[in-house]
């Protein structure tokens, strides 16, 4: 249900509604009733979520600004925040991190200590390559371009199957992935 509820989904309120109606008008667990069209798409929607979720652990791209601060800024379709703010925190628990959700206008902070949820009015202007400049690590170019060599290098151009790539790596996640801002 809470997943369902982090969709963001036209009518997800009136499908949790159906399916909480059909919970406690049953005297049988109901998880697996998928004859029923609410029990059918709580279960169909939370997967979806689930399954971003999954994707934005292994798509966020930190970068790192002079002040040792870890940045990413994410697009998902689905309010994933909540879901994957405890991977965040137990895999990068020695380094402080702020994953941005430009869609939803919040972020989760993680202070070495606890994570946080923020809220950030960005100006237009911080998208632009002179203010990145200004706020990213000397190195962090550096590092960048390092990473996208090694992607380039490990990738074998008579395997290459973009129909597969843009399958398990949705285009809409290409924009803030150091290895792919130059393929666009």
């Amino acid at each position: 249900m809470y997943r369902t509820f982090l969709s963001e989904e036209q009518g997800a309120e009136e499908l949790l509604w159906r399916y909480v109606t059909h919970v406690f008008a049953s005297k049988e667990n109901v998880e697996t009733d998928f004859s029923n069209v609410s029990v059918w798409e709580v279960k169909r929607t939370s997967k979806r979520v689930k399954y971003e979720a999954h994707r934005m652990k292994a798509y966020v791209r930190f970068k790192l600004t002079k002040d040792q601060l870890y940045y990413a800024i994410i697009e998902p379709d689905h309010n994933v925040l909540p879901l994957i703010a405890g991977h965040f925190k137990g895999r990068y628990a020695d380094q402080r991190w702020l994953i941005y959700d430009v869609k939803r206008k919040y972020g989760i902070y993680y202070d070495l200590n606890m994570v946080t949820t923020v809220g950030i009015a960005f100006d237009s202007a911080i998208t632009s390559s002179r203010y990145i400049a200004e706020i990213s690590d000397e190195r962090e170019e550096f590092f960048q371009e390092l990473w996208r060599r090694y992607f380039s290098s490990v990738n074998i151009a008579a395997r290459k199957n973009i129909k597969l790539q843009v399958k398990e790596m949705p285009k809409r996640y290409w924009k803030h992935m150091t290895e792919k801002m130059l393929q666009n």
